[in-house]
């Protein structure tokens, strides 16, 4: 048997290119064959076609047609979130642009844990974090695989900067703040009322005035964009009253932190500048393949509780001698260029080009809207705030909201996410793709409404 060829060095172009067609071919036969935004059948029926797709995983002989089949079956076997029927989560459907680039990341293969292993991808990395550290009013960037590890981050610098240092946030918050102080040993965590989604500030400045501790031990955790409903918190009137207690603040933007290419929305962000650490997310509203998370830093000084040595990686005498230290810039060792997407993205589209598409998104959402609240059957919960609508049909139980979402999916029409506030279920539309057109959004609604039972 022959060596297989490599996807980089001198050869590898070449070896690609016939690989590139027989992935895009299964790609557009596992799309046909799926047929809509999710594959129908349910678990099992899904479990069925991967395992006969699969056969032998590890044959003694190899096979020549492997990477069409499970090509086609994955993607038959995929949501896919390009479609307009598939908004139930935080997943968008990335750029064109942004994939091509993530298959050049993936044949270069650098590995960001030392100069050596990615002398361009590490300068590359640097421009583009500072630059977007710099448009949310941070000094510096740290790249991560999402919302989750650059929350915890902002815990660890937090609890580095300040031993001790207990958490403070919203009944809105995402699930990962609470779970990193769990994981990083911190004093247990005080949640704050969200009666209408978001943090209620009156109730902010009673627990902070209520909670000992020096300046420095409290560390306050925002949410511009939460996971359920969009939503963001009052940012400046809190940045002010973590100001006023000596309170260290972290916003977690991974949802929202996309407004700020857009001069329509960015202003929702008003205070994101005040913030010590701020979680930013582009595989959502950014368009990115997964991952492409980001932690900003307001002083750089922070980072140094992340510093590391390892003889192999970053000895002294190199670090001296100018080659930069990358392992202090991540809790990881190998890191793939996760940057290399982001920077194509920013430099193809332009602010310009990233605010159309964070402009379209919340336009969607806001006709979206505009339909459940003038149907007779169906309420809405509130008007969109960026790009996610809350509703349901009206009169339903919850059993019943949770049924129609469920048979939806199991018929492979629509995936829609669901939502509890004010103690009720609400379907979830979160509404991502910026090709999405108004005949799709009421033809989603007509689903809904042929689907839930009476």
């Amino acid at each position: 048997m022959s060596m297989p060829p490599l996807a980089s060095g001198a050869e590898g172009t070449e070896a690609l290119r016939p690989l590139l067609d027989t992935v895009l071919d299964a790609l557009t036969d596992g799309t046909r064959a799926r047929g809509g935004p999710l594959p129908a059948g349910g678990p099992q029926a899904v479990a069925h076609r991967i395992r006969a797709a699969a056969g032998d995983v590890l044959p003694d002989k190899g096979d020549d047609n492997a990477l069409h089949d499970l090509v086609r079956a994955l993607t038959e076997g995929s949501a896919d979130p390009a479609h307009p029927h598939c908004a139930a989560h935080l997943h968008c459907p990335p750029l064109a642009v942004a994939t091509a680039a993530d298959l050049a990341a993936s044949a270069l293969n650098p590995s960001l844990d030392s100069w050596d292993q990615a002398p361009a991808a590490s300068e590359l990395e640097t421009l583009v974090a500072r630059t977007l550290a710099a448009e949310a009013g941070a000094a510096d960037a740290i790249v991560t695989t999402g919302g989750t590890e650059s929350n915890q981050l902002a815990l660890l610098l937090a609890r580095e900067a300040h031993p001790g240092v207990r958490l403070v946030h919203g009944a809105n918050a995402h699930h990962s703040l609470p779970r990193a102080a769990w994981l990083l040993g911190l004093p247990e965590p005080v949640t704050v009322p969200a009666p209408a989604g978001t943090l209620d500030p009156a109730a902010l400045d009673e627990a902070l005035t209520a909670l000992p501790g020096p300046r420095g031990s409290l560390l306050v955790a925002a949410t511009a964009g939460t996971t359920d409903a969009g939503l963001i918190d009052p940012l400046p009137q809190i940045a002010a009253l973590c100001t006023a207690h000596g309170a260290r603040l972290h916003i977690d933007a991974a949802y929202g932190g996309g407004l700020l290419f857009s001069e329509r929305h960015r202003t929702k962000l008003t205070g994101l500048e005040h913030a010590d650490t701020v979680t930013l997310d582009l595989h959502k509203l950014g368009w990115q393949p997964v991952a492409a998370g980001l932690l900003t830093v307001k002083n750089p000084g922070d980072l140094t509780a992340l510093a590391h040595q390892a003889d192999y990686l970053n000895a002294d005498d190199d670090t001296e001698a100018g080659l930069p230290d990358l392992l202090s810039r991540s809790l990881r060792t190998t890191r793939r260029p996760d940057i290399l997407k982001i920077a194509v993205t920013l430099k193809t589209l332009g602010r310009d080009g990233l605010g159309t598409l964070v402009d379209q998104v919340c336009a969607n959402a806001r006709e979206f809207a505009r339909l459940v609240r003038t149907h007779p059957g169906f309420e809405l919960y509130d008007p969109p705030t960026i790009s996610t609508v809350l509703f349901r049909p009206a009169e339903a139980t919850d059993d019943a909201v949770a049924a129609v979402r469920r048979k939806l999916l199991h018929n492979g029409r629509a995936v829609l996410g669901r939502a509890r506030l004010d103690g009720r279920l609400w379907l979830k539309a979160t509404l991502l793709n910026p090709h999405t057109r108004p005949d799709d959004l009421a033809t989603l609604l007509k689903l809904v409404e042929g689907n839930t039972l009476r």
